[in-house]
């Protein structure tokens, strides 16, 4: 299931989000213009490393907890993650306000990252990418919009078709597929690159958050 749009109309301009997509590719064609070694280099100096951020160095290891919110490891990662953001982050931005959602968006991004770091204690891999942050912006979205419709492109096996779904419905569906790989990855941590408790801790921390950064609701569905 690939949200495609969704029927909520915004108020106002998403500056924030057209900053954060702007932030999240630059940084990634600088890390891709350095290749190899170079690039390793930078992520791990400025991913999160659960080791590190468990056991030191500090602050240095925890400032890693914000900036990887900005690193991607590829155009896939990158455009899934952007694609999510575009179409849910405009509303809730206009929730909160442009501000209060840029505060919103770092502190849901880093509750994921210390999620993940719960999981992964003694990881020396660094996390990396937005979407324990948009994950926050999805739990946001649920609890605002619940009867947003979201049209999507469903695959199933050789079939393929548009559907307007409730957003409900769209977003549980999601949170129970991370939750679902998650409880499958404690077993063996190893066997996964995808950080799915990020992701489960990003999405709860934004349903619980949102109405301390809500500040309106000037949004109407279509």
């Amino acid at each position: 299931m690939i949200p495609l749009r969704d029927s909520t109309r915004s108020a106002s301009s998403p500056v924030v989000v057209y900053g954060l997509i702007a932030a999240c590719v630059g940084a990634f064609l600088y890390a891709e213009s350095l290749g190899g070694g170079a690039q390793m280099a930078l992520y791990a100096s400025l991913g999160a490393v659960p080791r590190a951020v468990t056991g030191g160095p500090w602050p240095d290891a925890w400032l890693g907890l914000l900036t990887s919110i900005f690193l991607h490891g590829s155009w896939a990662h990158l455009g899934g993650n952007m694609l999510y953001l575009w179409i849910f982050g405009d509303n809730v931005e206009d929730a909160m306000g442009h501000g209060r959602f840029l505060a919103f968006y770092l502190v849901t991004g880093v509750i994921a990252a210390l999620a993940h770091v719960a999981t992964s204690p003694s990881s020396p891999v660094p996390l990396i990418g937005a979407s324990g942050a948009i994950a926050g912006v999805l739990g946001a979205y649920i609890v605002l919009y619940p009867k947003a419709r979201i049209l999507s492109l469903l695959v199933l096996g050789i079939f393929v078709r548009l559907a307007e779904l409730p957003a409900v419905l769209v977003l549980s569906l999601w949170f129970v597929m991370q939750l679902l790989s998650g409880v499958a990855a404690l077993g063996s941590p190893a066997v996964t690159t995808v950080a799915w408790w990020a992701h489960i801790g990003g999405f709860l921390a934004g349903a619980v958050l949102m109405p301390a950064f809500a500040r309106r609701r000037r949004s109407r569905m279509a």
